[in-house]
């Protein structure tokens, strides 16, 4: 197995469009790395870097602590799984798996056995005599996967595999490429656009905007710990809400907005009272939204008044929106009461769960 890391990697395109710019990650041995962001901010870009399918513009790629910038791609011992699965239609499932090995001249019994062992830890072993036109996406998926478990590369690289699979096959193939790494124990780094898919896979995620990786870190430490804003939104789902204000020192530091006005806790005051008078953006995550009720504890500070634009049951929850000069919040809730449009409530913020950003840079404050 082997680690992988980038050193000041940046591309930029004949276009002169910089897909990633001074890119530095490292990825330990028998890692599971996840590469998360929106269309278009340069995680694609990384890993076809490190495949070699893409020319590094400046910068160092390094595959088991060997700089690999001008080894072709065959010869980097990785293998990849695309979004498209790439399967041959002519070939069977049998033939799909062996092809790389027979390119490279593996003896035909130990063909055999590779594809066989592939086969049925990814329990195809049945479709070998089948052809991709007979099989499920799910399956062929499937067959992706063991055409690059054959090769028993060093580093394993997915790009988004899943999205092409509908909502319950996507769960199945999370699972089952989990299970693979841990059976398997390799270098694996993973590309995908879905944040859930990111929180649920990855021991480690890399989160990338505009080809500038933004935080490196444990999905709880990504979702708990966010350093900017960017960070804070992109990871979580419903995305943290977001409330531009003004922060108040007269006596204690408060946050006023044009619905809300809270009492920043102690713990937070420090880091916000040298910002009397200044707009400050507040982040508040709808699980730590609170409806007040008649006769409760309002400890966590002064009711606000909202009413609820749209109800969103989801089974085990349901989620409420209510607006604010066309901006519109989330909060999450039990499902055991039922709301409707046009519900007047009184609702308050865990004031141990704010969180606060530069209005203009995005970065974190508290």
């Amino acid at each position: 197995m082997a680690s992988v890391e980038l050193r000041n990697v940046t591309k930029v395109f004949d276009n002169k469009v910089t897909a990633v710019d001074q890119a530095n990650l490292k990825i330990d041995d028998r890692e599971f790395v996840v590469l998360v962001g929106p269309s278009g901010c340069g995680k694609s870009t990384v890993l076809r870097m490190i495949a070699g399918l893409e020319e590094v513009t400046s910068g160092e790629v390094y595959i088991d602590q060997k700089v690999v910038n001008d080894i072709p791609p065959k010869d980097r011992d990785i293998a990849m799984v695309f979004q498209n699965y790439a399967l041959y239609p002519h070939m069977t499932v049998y033939e799909n798996l062996s092809f790389g090995l027979r390119l490279r001249k593996y003896p035909k019994k130990e063909i055999k056995a590779r594809v066989q062992e592939a086969a049925e830890i990814l329990d195809i072993a049945v479709f070998l005599e089948r052809k991709p036109k007979a099989l499920s996406g799910g399956q062929r998926q499937r067959v992706a996967l063991g055409r690059a478990l054959v090769r028993k590369p060093n580093v394993f690289l997915f790009d988004e595999p899943l999205s092409n699979l509908d909502a319950k096959l996507r769960v199945q193939m999370r699972v089952e490429i989990n299970r693979l790494h841990k059976q398997l124990q390799t270098t694996m780094i993973y590309v995908t656009h879905d944040q859930v898919e990111a929180m649920t896979m990855g021991s480690k995620i890399v989160v990338l905007n505009q080809g500038v990786i933004q935080q490196v870190d444990t999905p709880l430490e990504l979702y708990n710990n966010p350093v900017n804003k960017f960070v804070a939104g992109f990871i979580g789902s419903p995305a943290m809400n977001f409330v531009e204000g003004v922060v108040s020192t007269d006596g204690a530091v408060t946050f006023q907005s044009d619905l809300f006005k809270i009492q920043v806790p102690e713990s937070l005051t420090p880091k916000l009272e040298d910002l009397s008078g200044q707009h400050v953006v507040l982040g508040i995550r709808p699980e730590n939204i609170r409806i007040v009720r008649e006769g409760s504890d309002s400890r966590w500070g002064e009711p606000q008044s909202i009413v609820v634009d749209v109800v969103e049951p989801v089974g085990n929850e349901v989620f409420l929106y209510f607006s604010e000069q066309d901006k519109r919040y989330c909060m999450r809730m039990p499902p055991e009461q039922l709301y409707h449009p046009g519900d007047q409530l009184q609702i308050t913020f865990d004031p141990e769960k704010l969180y606060f950003f530069d209005l203009h840079s995005d970065k974190r404050y508290a």
